[in-house]
């Protein structure tokens, strides 16, 4: 199993749709709104690392009205 955090930056007042947008991605986990220099944490959890890899680099880091990304991966 591969868990990982992704703090994630995004356009100015996009922050309630990409929170929706990311829910409906197959492994997220969950994801929070947050105030600072990233506005949603994302927690994420796949089956094996190859997924993981995928989940990031093509599904989310794809979507539009992301800035920069920051994964944290998490040991278990």
């Amino acid at each position: 199993m591969a868990k990982a955090y992704v703090l994630i930056s995004c356009e100015v007042g996009t922050e309630q749709e990409l929170h929706s947008k990311l829910l409906d991605i197959s492994g997220v986990k969950s994801t929070t709104i947050t105030y600072g220099e990233y506005d949603i944490v994302a927690e994420l959890e796949t089956g094996r690392e190859d997924e993981m890899n995928t989940l990031i680099m093509q599904k989310i880091r794809k979507l539009e009205k992301i800035r920069t990304t920051i994964t944290l991966g998490v040991s278990s």
